[in-house]
């Protein structure tokens, strides 16, 4: 895992032998799962170390993760980035939010087989756990990757973010028109972008970025629209 280890030591994450076993371990078992079912297109070594796992970690560089801050990742597929920073941070109280059956029944597969505590898995829709009073507007940061453009997935994140709170989506390549079609939707939800942090990670060609929105205002409780109408209507500056 030198690439891993190299990166993580660049935004000074210096990785226990413990903490890389674990990350053998899910690199094996999520290629081997994926020959039966579909968690994601990246199966090299070296690019899962980079492209997921590194990927993952740079959420570090923008947000300490101290113990028991609670911690959701929206649509979280195979558990990225949620499960490598729980992996580093073992004190975060981690929520897990995947709607696709086969998916969810790798994360139980992968929680339990890398003994991780604190953590919840939750099968379901955003648009719907977003109304539920037990998660709307209950944790201190919010993840997103690969979920949707930046208009929709702030619809289907912010409700879950406390006043005060962060949400962070990992993004990647020529972001400038997608952040301004999202600007309408981010105020509409309570939120306001407090930065767009660039990220050079050696190995990587696509540039990627964090886009660090904060929790001003509580969401209106019209929002998140029922499923399916964020993608498909999302709300437009």
């Amino acid at each position: 895992m030198e690439k891993l280890i190299f990166g993580a030591g660049k935004l000074g994450v210096e990785l226990t032998p413990g903490q890389l076993g674990k990350f053998q371990v899910y690199f094996h078992d999520l290629v081997e799962w994926n020959k039966r079912i579909n968690l994601t297109r990246i199966t090299d070594y070296e690019d899962v170390q980079l492209k997921h796992f590194l990927d993952s970690l740079t959420v570090l560089s923008a947000v300490r993760l101290t113990d028991g801050l609670r911690v959701i990742d929206v649509g979280t597929g195979a558990g990225i980035p949620g499960i490598p920073l729980k992996i580093v941070s073992p004190g975060i109280k981690l929520t897990l939010l995947e709607a696709t059956g086969k998916k969810a029944a790798f994360l139980e597969h992968i929680i339990n087989r890398l003994g991780l505590d604190g953590v919840e898995l939750v099968t379901g829709r955003a648009e719907e756990l977003g109304h539920d009073a037990a998660y709307r507007e209950k944790f201190g940061l919010v993840l997103s990757r690969a979920v949707a453009p930046l208009p929709a997935a702030v619809e289907l994140t912010l409700p879950f973010c406390e006043l005060g709170g962060l949400c962070i989506a990992l993004k990647k390549g020529d972001i400038k028109e997608e952040i301004q079609r999202s600007l309408r939707a981010i105020d509409a939800m309570g939120g306001r972008i407090r930065e767009v942090k660039p990220l050079a990670l050696e190995g990587l060609n696509d540039t990627r970025y964090l886009v660090i929105i904060e929790k001003l205002k509580p969401t209106p409780p019209q929002y998140p629209r029922r499923p399916g109408l964020p993608v498909k209507r999302p709300v437009l500056s």
